[in-house]
């Protein structure tokens, strides 16, 4: 893995920072990847901890999901198995508490680090390189060239209900669109592009970390 305009020892530390998280909190073959100047991880994020060790709650309930101000995460109809090929699904306000969701070293892609990448991929088929190869229905497959391995995870939204697994993925930004709103960024069945959308911050999305 190249990591550009870095000294040696900066590089030795950012490749230890992402064998450390990618492979141990995100455990799996090729954890990381660089895509133009940048280095993602390339599953999404399986954390139940902030940064300091404090725990984040897992919310099975809808009326209580529905209800929240502070951070939570689910499993995709809260299912641990789906878990282990989707990551968690995460609120705005768990991506915003101030005890930090990204591990150290790495932080979550605000909204001008989205459009990074797909500049670099190229707007009309950005979403087509980073599909995975498999998992998705209806041969809505994608080619991955990019290595961001983007899977079909679906989101659970306000109202605590989860829909859309196998045909739609949707990650976090960090940016804000209006006080109830944040940026989002969507892979689709049917789209050859990166969607960008507006969620409800009570929706469940799934997180990409970058390298700081």
């Amino acid at each position: 893995m190249k990591i550009n305009n870095l000294n040696f020892k900066s590089c030795v530390v950012a490749c230890l920072l992402i064998t450390t998280f990618c492979t141990t909190v995100n455990a799996q073959d090729n954890a990381a990847v660089t895509i133009g100047g940048q280095t993602w991880c390339a599953k999404n994020l399986d954390v139940t901890t902030y940064r300091n060790g404090d725990v984040i709650p897992q919310v099975v309930d809808p009326t209580k999901w529905a209800s929240l101000k502070t951070g939570a995460w689910c499993y995709y109809e809260n299912k641990t198995v789906n878990g282990t090929t989707y990551g968690k699904l995460y609120n705005w306000y768990a991506i915003h508490d101030k005890r930090g969701l990204a591990p150290k070293g790495f932080h979550i892609p605000a909204d001008a680090e989205w459009k990074t990448l797909i500049v670099f991929l190229g707007s009309a088929d950005a979403g087509k390189k980073m599909k995975s190869k498999s998992g998705w229905k209806a041969n809505c497959n994608g080619t991955n060239e990019s290595g961001f391995n983007g899977l079909p995870g679906g989101y659970r939204n306000g109202d605590g209900v989860f829909t859309l697994m196998g045909s739609f993925g949707d990650w976090w930004s960090t940016t804000e669109y209006r006080p109830l709103f944040g940026w989002s960024y969507s892979l689709d069945c049917s789209g050859s592009n990166l969607g960008r959308a507006v969620n409800y911050k009570l929706d469940g999305l799934s997180v990409r970390c970058l390298l700081d």
